[in-house]
């Protein structure tokens, strides 16, 4: 007999877990696996209705497929992609890449990394850098983040013309229509990509147009489809969308190398990622910024464990 309280259960790919509704109680965050997920919607049905009754009972005997479709290629594997693409962006052979995912787990890192490899200098912080002059070397890069206005597009592509624009979590220049119609011709495949901009410049000293020489890559915690289509029929796009699990694979992966936390040692971080892995689905967040937190309360502390945990779940 069908259950008068609706039940749903959807999974969220971003967080890695199933989000169980009853009636109007909950999101409700829970974990992944069949046995698991049965406990946690008849634990969470009994939580809102103060009725006990088995999962097929609530679900009406339907079932429900919530399991994530399985990815062909593993989380270390598309970050391995990413260098590549990244790389053709600087060999020029591409003119832009969009590079989407959750943040905090490398994304700009493996981009600066590559860009670097690549023979790149970064430019962001230059303090004798002139407003209003151009960069004539194509071996530069530039971080864009934050908010910028279309104007203040317009400026960064002239300003930074024949070197590369990474626009790191710089999500309105993919929302304004004005900065998306200045964003179509930087990245158009033809020969010249002249950009224009006809508004009022009264005293600036910005040209009404240019031929823009330069590369773009995005970097951004919104999903593909949030992405526009014109960006994305102009780019290549690389999904680094993570469940649970691909994300503490992708931490350990990272905390593996030499170059994290050089100064703690492996054991330090392997015990830290061992019990992030336990408790993750208690967690408030998993990202790289946990495990270096968790890192530090083991190499400070005897009795660490119980710091750490409540440090996470609290």
């Amino acid at each position: 007999m069908m259950n008068a309280v609706k039940t749903t259960v959807t999974f969220d790919r971003a967080a890695g877990k199933n989000i169980v509704m009853v009636g109007d109680a909950g999101p409700y965050k829970t974990a992944k696996t069949g046995a698991e997920l049965e406990r946690a919607v008849e634990f969470f049905f009994k939580k809102a209705t103060g009725v006990k009754k088995e999962y097929d009972q609530i679900m009406g005997g339907v079932s429900v497929s919530s399991e994530p479709k399985e990815e062909k290629y593993d989380i270390n594997t598309r970050f391995g992609f990413v260098e590549k693409l990244v790389s053709m962006v600087a060999a020029g052979v591409q003119p832009s890449a969009v590079i989407t995912g959750a943040g905090g787990l490398g994304k700009t890192y493996t981009v600066t990394k590559t860009l670097q490899s690549s023979g790149y200098k970064d430019i962001s912080d230059l303090a004798d850098f002139q407003v209003g002059s151009v960069i004539n070397t194509r071996k530069c890069f530039t971080f864009v983040k934050g908010y910028s206005t279309p104007k203040g597009l317009y400026r960064t592509l002239f300003e930074n013309n024949k070197s590369i624009i990474v626009f790191d979590d710089c999500d309105a220049v993919l929302k304004d229509p004005v900065a998306l119609n200045l964003l179509k011709g930087a990245l158009d495949s033809y020969g010249k990509r002249i950009i224009s901009w006809n508004a009022d410049m009264r005293d600036d000293d910005l040209p009404r147009s240019f031929n823009f020489e330069g590369r773009v890559i995005f970097i951004s915690n919104m999903s593909q489809d949030k992405i526009d289509q014109a960006i994305r029929s102009r780019s290549m796009m690389i999904d680094l969308s993570m469940t649970l699990d691909q994300k503490i694979d992708r931490m350990e992966h990272i905390a593996l190398s030499d170059e994290f936390m050089p100064e703690y040692t492996k054991a330090q971080k392997q015990d830290a990622l061992a019990l992030i892995r336990d408790i993750k689905d208690e967690c408030k967040e998993i990202s790289l910024r946990t495990l270096i937190s968790v890192t530090k309360i083991r190499a400070s502390n005897d009795d660490w464990k119980d710091l750490a945990t409540y440090m996470l779940t609290a």
